[in-house]
């Protein structure tokens, strides 16, 4: 392999240091900010001023507070207490924070999290672009100069989906760049991240700074070699700030070597306690040859995928191996292959020469595996969470307490045993998955970013527990790591990129094996220069794709078109509404929409099937009635009575039966859904004219049913005793006969009253579930902030998000009306202009439902249970689809008065069975398009522009 020279990779962090910065202006304030995240406290009287100009650095563990002083700057979240000032103006005021929202860049933490996974780079980078409205021209110019910058132009029709964590952050960069900011906040955007495509981010945020002078960048991040080359850094811990200054005057401060052991010494005395430098002791290789980890060709494919190819690696007893590699590379994969989590699609493993078999339950005792996140039980203490997983692994039951006593002592836990996780400190929960791990004694450890977030003192902790383990009682550890400082103190290491294996060595021989010969004496070459030298040199193609200058640096005419497109920006972004902004959400949303089957055919083919479900399912009608006869009798007269039953379509006869206990027999098992018993002496008596009393049992299971039967069954009879009467020549016991017809469905069938009545109910349900979880989404996601931080306004964003979910329930409701028509055979009699004009207007007010309902909901599970409760019961119960508005009272009433579905109900029925028109139907139509103002006005005014 090959590597290049030095000074033709990007360096690590390509920034200009800062070590006698002086500011006399400053981008940010905080004065005595705090806030509270429920009774968890996030930040606590904070206060600190961030020095215009400069290249900022926020560092500090997870958990104390860096992400949350970054959305109140950037004004993401509210703020609860104190006052923060950005750019010269109050963010606790809603005026002041649109006035600089295009001045403001924000890239959240997570790989991609403001982008969108189903759209391509060039279509995130254009819906950007078009926010900040520049026009076609600039936004080619802008998306190509920076996808060239950064690497990403080959990619440009890539979906964001498929991009690796390095190209998603450095898209990311890409369209928070696009419109130029003053106040540019990153937080901790190249965790996860592969040394390369983590120096070429650094070089883009150079080429832009060394552009615009006054530009300054906050920075959060987790990798201290990052933050040493930044100008002014604020380090943080607990919520609180705990001193800032260039990094010189940090180190000089605490007379430490480097940034790590700064922050070391900056903790508060009760957190050092105890702390000891770490001293690596050497492996005895004599001692430790025997394998206790081999892999051969391992591979693991996911379809068309490959998450592994051809890996193979010898571990030895008691080693430490690190292994290292960015974010989606194959490490977690290839370690579940390990403990035979997950089958490996070719390739073997053997552990302790013997091959892994997930079956075998005595290789998976011999091995201790610790997730990549917390996967304990927050329900049970950390005593419980021990005994447990003892159990699990069936330690004997009288071994238990003397092992677990062992482990909490070890690991420093006794005193908080009875403490429950969720309550502990990140450091400490990571404490606890070790002694997890090792509560059954195990040969193989293998550990899965186990220190991702931990301060510095909690992570050296933590590998002196590693190392007494490999050491002391000769357990192998198979660990993984983005810090390169932790990659050193293994005793090998091997560097992974997509699922490729690059080198397997130590740490010393790789940094040799890549040095330069003529490396300057003042300069160092580092283990993660390295790594970047393996990475080029196995990518050629990213050294060789042709660089552009930075963005906006270009000919004189260029740079004049480029301050006009700022100034189009901040005044555009002045406007209540801007239909630019509403084009691209539209366009953004309907991409999503057509490149997402499983909303389309909820909404287009899952309507159909609920169609066909409710409308027969719900059938009121009560054709071919199986019965049977019990003809005590046995005359002329019982037999024209019985053939009078078996002549109407309503009945259909079985068997006669022979007595009462087959009746109940043939009822019970559901032969026969009626019986009717004719008594003795019933001719004789209906030619006396005396009366008659027939025998009628009924299957009483479904009370709707049995109730029509015992009608049908009543009419029958009365029209015969009729007849018989006439017959007979005796008179009729009643001169007065009622005459019933049915209008508008002569039949009494349940298909035309029911089609009309289910249409609006699924044009109500699935548009609104469809349009909730739209927004929702973005909320989970964390796509949201694109809300949050750009010149949109909440009625932007909302109608563009609705306007294609309306398109797609008209699609919907075309697809039902010829449904209906063709298939169910249900006929339009009315005016059909009057029913599509009610159907658009309905589907307005079913989406905007789904985005009201959405504007106080966190989670797509709960949004969508939300929604069917909201629309389904009451357009059932109360808006007439089986009992008619007038006999309802109180609150039913009510509801049914003023909930839409009642309105379009009446338009659909009265349009499909009584051929209406809009002049009849007006009142109906006049109040649909009443409530669509209410709904879509209540949306706009619930959807929060800030978190919080």
């Amino acid at each position: 392999m090959t590597f290049p020279p030095r000074d033709a990779r990007p360096s690590s962090v390509a920034v200009a240091a800062g070590s006698a910065v002086r500011p006399s202006k400053y981008v940010a304030r905080a004065t005595r900010v705090s806030l509270h995240y429920k009774n968890v406290v996030a930040l606590s009287d904070v206060s600190l001023k961030i020095p215009s100009g400069c290249m900022v650095g926020l560092i500090g563990p997870d958990g104390v507070g860096k992400s949350s002083l970054l959305a109140l700057l950037s004004g993401v979240r509210a703020v609860q207490n104190g006052k923060v000032r950005v750019l010269g103006g109050n963010m606790a005021q809603a005026q002041h924070r649109h006035a600089v929202c295009s001045r403001i860049a924000y890239m959240p933490q997570g790989l991609g999290k403001n982008l969108y996974p189903t759209l391509s780079v060039e279509e995130n980078l254009q819906f950007f672009a078009r926010l900040f409205g520049h026009d076609f021209a600039e936004r080619r110019r802008r998306i190509d100069s920076l996808t060239r910058s950064t690497g990403l132009y080959p990619f440009l029709d890539r979906p964001v989906g498929k991009l690796s964590g390095g190209m998603k952050q450095k898209l990311g960069l890409c369209c928070a760049l696009i419109h130029d900011p003053d106040f540019l906040i990153l937080d901790e955007p190249t965790t996860g991240v592969d040394p390369l495509s983590r120096a070429q981010f650094w070089d883009l945020i150079r080429s832009v700074r060394e552009e615009r002078q006054g530009m300054s960048v906050l920075v959060a991040t987790a990798y201290m070699d990052e933050a040493k080359d930044f100008d002014w850094l604020i380090t943080m811990n607990g919520g609180t700030v705990l001193t800032t200054g260039s990094p010189a005057q940090l180190l000089a401060d605490t007379h430490a070597t480097s940034l790590e052991e700064a922050f070391i010494q900056l903790m508060p005395e009760a957190l050092r306690k105890g702390h000891k430098t770490l001293v690596v002791r050497p492996l005895d290789a004599a001692a430790n040859a025997d394998i206790a980890i081999e892999a051969e060709g391992l591979s693991k494919r996911f379809g068309d995928f490959t998450a592994v190819d051809n890996v193979s690696f010898r571990v030895r007893r008691g080693e430490i191996f690190g292994f290292l590699g960015s974010n989606g590379c194959g490490k977690t994969t290839t370690m579940k292959m390990l403990t035979g989590l997950l089958p490996a699609t070719e390739g073997s493993v053997h552990l302790f020469g013997k091959v892994v078999d997930p079956n075998d339950m005595e290789i998976r005792k011999r091995i201790g595996y610790m997730t990549q996140s917390f996967s304990l039980y927050d329900e049970l203490t950390i005593n419980q969470n021990l005994v447990l997983h003892a159990r699990l692994f069936h330690i004997p039951e009288d071994e238990i307490a003397g092992r677990i006593s062992r482990i909490l002592k070890r690991f420093q836990l006794k005193d908080i045993q009875n403490v429950l996780p969720d309550a502990l400190p990140l450091g400490i929960r990571q404490r606890l998955s070790l002694a997890v791990a090792v509560i059954h004694s195990p040969e193989i450890l293998i550990l899965d970013e186990p220190t991702s977030g931990v301060d510095p003192i909690a992570r050296d902790n933590f590998w002196q527990l590693l190392w007494d383990l490999s050491r002391n009682d000769r357990v192998t550890i198979f660990i993984s790591t983005h810090f390169m400082n932790e990659a050193q103190r293994c005793d090998r290491i091997s560097l992974m990129h997509d699922g490729l294996v690059l080198v397997c060595d130590t740490p010393a021989a790789i940094v040799k094996n890549t040095s330069p010969k003529n490396l300057p004496a003042n300069s160092s070459y580092t283990l993660e220069d390295a790594f970047i030298a393996y990475l080029t040199a196995s990518q050629p193609q990213l050294e060789t794709a042709p660089r552009a200058e930075p963005a906006g640096i270009d000919t004189p005419g260029l740079r004049t078109r480029r301050i006009r497109a700022r100034m189009r920006t901040h005044s555009q972004q002045r406007k209540s509404f801007d239909p630019v902004h509403l084009w691209a959400c539209l366009w953004r949303e309907s991409l999503e929409l057509v490149r997402d089957p499983i909303r389309c055919t909820l909404a287009l083919v899952g309507s159909l099937i609920l169609m066909l479900v409710i409308g027969f399912g719900l059938s009121m009608d009560v054709d071919n009635l199986p019965y049977a006869m019990l003809d005590n009798d046995a005359s002329g007269h019982s037999h024209s009575y019985a053939l009078s039953l078996a002549g109407s379509r309503y009945f259909t006869e079985k068997t006669p039966l022979s007595n009462h206990d087959e009746m109940d027999q043939r009822l019970r098992s559901r032969d026969i859904a009626l019986a009717i018993e004719i008594p003795r002496n019933f001719g004789r008596d209906i030619e006396r004219g005396t009366p008659v009393t027939i025998g009628v049992a009924i299957d009483g299971a479904s009370p709707m049913r049995a109730e029509i039967m015992l009608g049908y069954v009543q009419g029958m009879h009365s029209a015969w005793l009729t007849e018989q009467a006439r017959k007979l020549g005796m008179p009729v016991s009643s001169p007065v006969t009622v005459e019933v017809r049915y209008r508008y469905n002569p039949d009494v069938k349940s298909l035309p009253a029911m089609v009309p009545a289910v249409i609006p109910v699924l044009l109500l349900t699935l548009p609104a579930m469809l349009a909730a979880l739209a927004v929702v989404r973005e909320r989970e996601l964390g796509s949201i902030i694109n809300l949050y931080m750009t010149p949109l306004t909440r009625s932007e964003y909302l109608l563009g998000k609705q306007i294609p979910y309306i398109a797609l329930a008209l699609a919907s409701f075309v697809l039902m009306l010829l449904m209906s028509v063709t298939f169910l055979g249900v006929p339009i009699k009315g005016n059909f202009p009057t029913l599509l004009a009610a159907a658009i207007v309905y589907c307005v007010i079913s989406t905007g439902m789904g985005l009201l309902i959405s504007t106080f909901m966190r989670s797509q599970v709960a949004v969508m249970f939300v929604t069917m409760i909201v629309t389904i019961l009451p357009a059932i119960q109360f808006s007439g689809m089986l009992n008619t508005v007038s006999s309802l009272r109180g609150t039913g009433r009510l509801i049914g008065e003023i909930f839409p579905t009642t309105h379009m109900l009446i338009i659909s029925r009265g349009v499909f069975n009584k051929a209406l028109g809009f002049f009849d139907l007006y009142n109906s139509m006049g109040m649909l398009l009443i409530t669509v103002p209410i709904i879509l006005i209540a949306s706009i005014l619930l959807l929060k522009k800030q978190d919080g």
